[in-house]
């Protein structure tokens, strides 16, 4: 497993950003016969949670052991504290950094697979939402999404006031995050206007695999959510288990996640 840490001058973004790239082009979980470097790489954008950052997922997880196992490429940038949502006015573009040249840039360093049936992305918390958010709003290049304990926010943060505050921030952070509160519902920072404006233009969505904790303090909107997808009939897999927000519940959604998307892990030669 090559790990790569990676700077490099980004146009969206309007400054050099870091990324940390996992490429399993030396992985020893290798099946006989099988040669990786003849077929295009399956790539995850794997994106970390509030306060996080791009190293969040090699720090703390499992996932170099399941690329190795799986033999993919996992892409992990920094998306600071800004949900991976566009800022107009500070001209940082955080979701168009991610849907279109982040991937234009690792698919022209890397030898990754063009085809959106294998360009996926995952993330927890406000990893989570950026990645469901992302996923639907490029659904054009991603071809599915892993959300685990996702923050699924503007449920609750859409009309607030000034002078609200909560456990993680304030309403001026909202409002310079999101813009304006009271338009947020129906916008594409959305996740259920999007899904209804694909359905209405006959886009295929991706596939969806969500994951919370039982008695994770974001399960409310994790549930609102998945009840809205089945209102609209959009296929998904939801799954709740007993755990918390924390990387004890990441480490198993996430093997689980993977599962889901490409089947059982081959076994160590």
């Amino acid at each position: 497993m090559a790990i790569l840490n990676i700077q490099f001058y980004s146009q969206c973004l309007k400054r050099q950003v870091p990324l940390t790239a996992l490429i399993p082009l030396d992985s020893p979980f290798r099946l006989a016969g099988d040669e990786p470097e003849a077929r295009p790489l399956k790539s995850l954008y794997l994106l970390h949670g509030y306060s996080g950052t791009h190293t969040d997922w090699t720090d703390f997880s499992r996932i170099r052991e399941l690329a190795d196992r799986y033999g993919i490429a996992v892409f992990m940038p920094a998306g600071e504290n800004h949900f991976y949502l566009d800022d107009e006015d500070r001209g940082a573009l955080y979701g168009e950094y991610l849907g279109r040249e982040l991937i234009d840039f690792t698919r022209r360093m890397f030898p990754l697979s063009a085809s959106r049936e294998d360009t996926w992305i995952g993330g927890l918390s406000m990893g989570g939402y950026g990645a469901i958010r992302n996923g639907y709003r490029y659904a054009d290049r991603f071809g599915r999404i892993v959300a685990l304990s996702s923050a699924l926010i503007p449920y609750k943060i859409a009309n607030i006031e000034p002078g609200f505050k909560d456990g993680i921030a304030d309403y001026g952070y909202y409002r310079s995050v999101f813009g304006d509160l009271s338009r947020l519902l129906g916008s594409d920072k959305d996740p259920e206007a999007l899904v209804r404006r694909l359905k209405e233009s006959g886009t295929p969505l991706p596939a969806l695999y969500m994951a919370c904790g039982t008695e994770d303090f974001l399960l409310d909107v994790n549930r609102r959510f998945h009840e809205f997808l089945e209102r609209e009939k959009v296929e998904h897999d939801y799954r709740e288990s007993s755990g918390v927000h924390d990387w004890s519940f990441w480490n198993r959604t996430i093997a689980d996640g993977l599962t889901w998307a490409l089947g059982e892990p081959p076994a160590h030669p």
